[in-house]
């Protein structure tokens, strides 16, 4: 039996510290070091109709010009949502942040936007599974490089009324892979009191269909520090006049307040934000002790709109709910909630629920000694019908030559028997010429006539025979150089 006894050590003045300082109090600067070192990944993915100022909110939100406005294209006409990711490298303090953006353009564009949302769960999926095939390879690096979607800001057009079938249809695909937080885009367009019952409807519409947002965490109010304001919200009066109670010109604000943050964020849920990357100079105090300070606004006929003011919009709230107090819990939520149930469904189930692994893995071992023998055995079979039908062609080849080889022996026979018998004619011819010669020299001149009349009196078919002889001879002849050849 394990006991936990709880021990809570603190240092004493007067008291050696190498007895009654251990060091595990030191932990939190060892995870600062670290991740002043490793610095961080995250990955932000925007979604919403063309004209909500995405662009626009990525550069308010990171200080930094993310994406050029100016140089934009028009989004082209196609059938289907166009993903693009683009990576940047930020430092802030010497805190390192690589940060992906991902944008969605033409979701929602279309006509028929049955499905536009397909595209873009492939994308986070796709995410999912190379990290996942990066974690579970053998000869894994040890820092994977995290591509996984961490948080979906999901722009709301300021209709007025609440969530289209679209924008329901969407959060609930997208729910269970990834922190989803909903913002009214140019929320300068509604009055307070039409913004507050859009805020209504969006959350009402939200309940009835079951859609989970991103939670915050139980201790985040707790512990995070009141949002910052800026000197000039600090300060009540500019140019004589009060910054918060006025958004138009002459015009008091009817919510006018420059109060911080409400310790509850869920309450501001939807984010109503504007956003700006134009800065505009504003005197901060009196007349007497007047200062300059440098605000994004959003400038129009009837008043300005300062992207920094809470009295104005919820963008600072967003802002420091993202980045400043939530964005390690985004990580780690995505780890552990999302990751893990994609993981869930796509690993293989456990199947050593009734045997023990040992047992599961003598039972692989021997079906795949059993696949083996199999696969032996049928290539096994294979060569030796191979080597039989070899066989068969070469004893059939054989069979043909020695059929080849007794016909050839037949006429080299004949032609044999022929070339004696022609033979056997040439010594009778030279027999009977040596005999003609005999008789010429014994003066006998009758004989000599005689024997050349009989000599002359061949006729010419005797001879056309004995040249066709003397050609079948050589022919033979040749014959049997071949054959022996």
């Amino acid at each position: 039996m394990s006991t936990i006894t709880e021990i809570t050590r603190t240092t004493k003045t007067g008291i050696s510290r190498n007895v009654d300082y251990v060091g595990f109090a030191n932990f939190p600067n060892q995870v600062f070091r670290r991740c002043i070192k490793n610095g961080f990944e995250f990955t932000l993915m925007v979604v919403g109709q063309s004209g909500l100022g995405k662009s626009t909110f990525l550069n308010t939100l990171f200080m930094a010009e993310l994406h050029n406005l100016k140089k934009d294209k028009p989004i082209e006409s196609k059938s289907t949502v166009k993903i693009e990711s683009k990576t940047f490298k930020l430092a802030e303090n010497d805190v390192r942040l690589k940060l992906t953006v991902v944008d969605t353009p033409g979701f929602g564009d279309f006509v028929d936007n049955s499905k536009c949302w397909e595209p873009i769960v492939k994308y986070i999926d796709d995410r999912f599974a190379d990290y996942l095939a990066e974690e579970t390879k053998i000869d894994r690096s040890p820092q994977i490089e995290d591509k996984r979607v961490h948080l979906c800001v999901y722009f709301i057009p300021p209709t007025g009324h609440g969530l289209k079938q679209l924008d329901i249809a969407f959060m609930q695909a997208l729910q269970e892979r990834v922190n989803i937080i909903p913002v009214i885009a140019k929320a300068d367009t509604l009055l307070p009191s039409e913004l507050g019952r859009f805020k209504q409807n969006i959350m009402d519409d939200m309940r009835k269909n079951n859609i989970s947002l991103y939670k915050f965490p139980e201790n985040m109010e707790q512990q995070q520090p009141p949002p910052q304001q800026l000197p000039h919200q600090q300060q009540p009066l500019i140019n004589g006049t009060t910054t918060n109670d006025f958004l138009t010109n002459g015009k008091p604000h009817q919510n006018g307040n420059n109060n911080s943050a409400p310790s509850d964020l869920s309450k501001r849920l939807p984010f109503a934000i504007v956003g700006s990357t134009h800065i505009k100079e504003i005197l901060v105090g009196g007349e007497q002790r007047a200062t300059k300070h440098r605000v994004r606004v959003r400038e129009y006929p009837w008043g300005t709109v300062e992207v920094d003011n809470l009295a104005h919009n919820d963008f600072m709230a967003l802002r420091d709910m993202i980045i400043k107090n939530n964005l390690i819990d985004l990580i780690d939520v995505t780890k552990c909630v999302h990751y893990e149930n994609y993981r869930k469904r796509n690993l293989p189930q456990n199947k050593f629920e009734e045997e023990d692994p040992f047992t599961q893995l003598e039972k692989e071992t021997t079906t795949r000694l059993a696949e083996a023998e199999d696969t032996r055995q049928k290539r096994e079979a294979l060569f030796n019908e191979g080597v039989a039908e070899r066989e068969q062609r070469l004893v059939k080849k054989a069979l043909a030559m020695d059929s080849e080889e007794k016909e050839n022996r037949k006429v080299l026979e004949e032609k044999q028997a022929l070339l004696d018998k022609l033979k056997q004619e040439i010594a009778n011819t030279k027999r009977g010429a040596n005999l003609s010669a005999s008789s010429l020299e014994s003066g006998s001149t009758g004989t000599i006539t005689s024997t050349s009349l009989r000599t002359n009196n061949t006729s010419p078919s005797d001879k056309i025979t004995t040249k066709k002889r003397i050609g079948h001879l050589f022919g033979a002849r040749n014959c049997l150089k071949k054959i022996n050849m």
